[in-house]
């Protein structure tokens, strides 16, 4: 399987979790269960007046894609330079839902780029509070001055993971420092930026061909005691010690996990629902069946599935049918072309301009 297929995979699939959620994103479980059965939720359901919508996770997730390409296209490569470029990427997302920054109120219309001409994104679709207070004031040294944990971070970070190839020494674990500083920018609390850099770190082990149970033992390595990350090593270990008794996942057994609602909970939901899925399908629907953030939850375990899998996994069924497809398709073949290095390419430099 190439790069493109997996590239392809893990944005379209954390598309299509994130969609599969959206209906039931702030329902109990004995109301998911009230409306759609005792199955729960199988197929996608009106959202946002539609089938297939996504929601700000999907909306965050393209524009960290968006930011890593025009920083590779500025020609910056340290960790500061790139999270500068990305932040400004989520104040423009910070646009799209009614909302400014002191950061971009002069900045000329030549600098929005391609991805914020795509009206559907133009459209409010629950946004953390975190990232929306943050961002209407971002700190000066791109440094969240809050204790907040949530998702907001972890749900928007697997393109790091599409983007840093696993390295050697010092470079080894490079997406997961940039993808924990990425979730700093909204998200202070360790157990909030540590998880984040853990997926993407995750993302690009699983990009490099492992399969999940060692790359979730790899990109562990990548925890130190310094960082403050006793909460997600335990969420890790909670999620794999889960997947490993021999019983059926249920509903019941997601909540043990607890509701997703920080990141280290959404990580270790997803991380089990993935270890355990029997497909693609089979892996979303039961991630997104529990009273918690069920469309964040479908989101990265789509994405760990989608990556493993590549495209070809999903079925055209919940392809077909999802909110801002193509634009997802485009994004997805021009992160497959940073990989291989065609930042200098014309085509890359007009779609996404020098900041």
């Amino acid at each position: 399987m190439g790069d493109a297929d997996r590239i392809a995979g893990c944005l379209f699939g954390g598309a299509v979790g994130d969609a599969l959620g959206a209906p039931v994103e702030f329902m109990s479980l004995e109301r998911i269960r009230e409306a759609f059965g005792p199955q729960g939720i199988q197929e996608y359901a009106p959202a946002y007046g539609r089938l297939g919508a996504i929601t700000d996770d999907t909306q965050m997730t393209l524009f960290t894609a968006e930011g890593l390409l025009r920083a590779r296209v500025n020609g910056s490569r340290p960790i500061a330079g790139v999270r500068s470029i990305v932040s400004q990427a989520y104040e423009r997302w910070l646009r799209t839902q009614g909302e400014s920054s002191d950061r971009i109120l002069g900045a000329e219309p030549e600098q929005d780029g391609w991805l914020l001409s795509h009206r559907e994104l133009w459209s409010r679709r629950s946004p953390g509070h975190t990232c929306i207070d943050v961002l209407r004031d971002p700190p000066a040294d791109f440094v969240a001055r809050n204790h907040s944990k949530g998702c907001g971070g972890i749900i928007r970070i697997a393109p790091v993971g599409l983007v840093c190839r696993v390295g050697v020494g010092s470079d080894a674990y490079q997406a997961f420092e940039l993808g924990a500083e990425l979730a700093a920018l909204t998200h202070g609390h360790p157990s909030g930026y540590v998880s984040s850099g853990y997926f993407a770190q995750l993302i690009a082990f699983l990009m490099d061909g492992h399969a999940l149970r060692v790359a979730v033992e790899l990109a562990r390595s990548a925890l130190l005691p310094s960082m403050k990350a006793e909460e997600v090593v335990a969420a890790i270990e909670r999620a794999s010690v889960l997947a490993d008794e021999d019983v059926a996942p249920t509903s019941e057994r997601i909540e043990r996990l607890g509701s997703g609602w920080t990141a280290e909970e959404a990580l270790s939901i997803a991380l089990y629902c993935a270890l355990v899925a029997e497909d693609f399908e089979h892996g979303i629907r039961i991630a997104v069946n529990h009273g918690g953030d069920s469309d964040s939850t479908g989101a990265l375990t789509g994405s760990l599935l989608g990556v493993m899998g590549g495209i070809g996994a999903i079925g055209q069924r919940w392809l077909a049918p999802l909110e801002l497809h193509d634009a997802i398709a485009e994004i997805a073949a021009d992160l497959a072309r940073l990989r291989e290095g065609a930042e200098d390419d014309e085509t890359i430099a007009i779609k996404y301009p020098r900041s």
